[in-house]
């Protein structure tokens, strides 16, 4: 017994005929009759008898017509349910951003995806790249941001952004407007401690070179970073959005290079999992979020 060949019951007792109800189900007439012979085999019944204007249901069709009513009502209030959810769906999307992006665009992601998805959940993990990229691979993330994450066959990277790497002095310093790799370690550093992705990278650039920074401190968030710069403490290599708060506007900053040094930041996804709906729309709304805004004040 099959819901089209119950709706075809309903149309035939409504319509009183076979061809005005194969008309209203835009069916061919020999289509219905086969679909009504088939559901009567299935009960082992007659449902129909002619008469002189057309046929009428027997008392088993006014039988099951009862219920085929009812589980015709059913089947639409199940695909309406399932077409809201469909259009609103709910359900937890978990985001991982490294702490300078989370600071600034945590709040333009999570009202974004409220508009989206208002019966929806947005969890946002913050963490260092290289700490993400291994939640993302152990399936502990939907997505995430990441800078400069090292390849690897479980994750797929949509570039997002790049930045040139640019040198930041304290408050009255004189720089020029470009200083060379081989000039870096006149300069006493602040620098993000290991494994932040900008400390890795700057590594990765200057240790082929045979270049030793002169590190005076290495602290964990980049913020903090500036903030021992701004009072004097030494100078940090830095891509322009990190520079991005007003606190910070002031210090005096000089492009590094040749050769320059790119900072990259990526959009990752697990290559195993399907990304449903509302996984794609939230990969949408990332890419759409502007990567230099300031935080909001809070």
């Amino acid at each position: 017994m099959e819901l089209k060949q119950l709706a075809s019951l309903v149309a035939i007792a409504e319509h009183g005929s076979l061809s005005r109800a194969a008309v209203a189900l835009n069916l061919a007439q020999p289509s219905l009759s086969r679909q009504m012979a088939l559901l009567e085999a299935s009960v082992g019944q007659r449902l129909f008898e002619r008469h002189g204007r057309g046929v009428a249901p027997t008392a088993a069709g006014q039988a099951l017509l009862v219920h085929a009513r009812d589980m015709l009502a059913h089947a639409r209030r199940a695909r309406d349910e399932l077409a809201e959810l469909s259009a609103n769906p709910s359900g937890r999307v978990t985001v991982g951003l490294p702490p300078r992006v989370a600071l600034g665009l945590s709040a333009p992601l999570v009202r974004g995806f409220r508009q989206r998805f208002p019966r929806a959940t947005i969890t946002v993990l913050e963490g260092l790249s290289l700490a993400l990229r291994e939640q993302l691979i152990a399936g502990r993330l939907d997505m995430a941001l990441l800078f400069d994450p090292q390849p690897t066959t479980a994750l797929r990277f949509e570039p997002l952004m790049r930045e040139r790497l640019l040198l930041v002095a304290p408050p009255g310093s004189r720089l020029p407007p470009r200083v060379a790799l081989a000039a870096l370690p006149s300069y006493p550093m602040v620098l993000p401690s290991a494994p932040n992705a900008i400390r890795g990278l700057i590594d990765q650039v200057l240790r082929p070179r045979g270049l030793v920074l002169d590190v005076l401190a290495e602290v964990g968030a980049v913020h903090t970073v500036l903030a021992l710069v701004a009072q004097g403490l030494g100078a940090t290599l830095l891509p322009e959005s990190a520079l991005a708060d007003a606190a910070f506007a002031h210090l005096p900053r000089a492009a590094i290079g040749p050769p320059a040094v790119w900072n990259a930041l990526v959009l990752a996804v697990p290559l195993a999992r399907p990304a449903d709906r509302m996984l794609r729309e939230t990969q949408v709304l990332l890419k759409g979020l502007d990567f230099r805004r300031p935080a909001e004040p809070g």
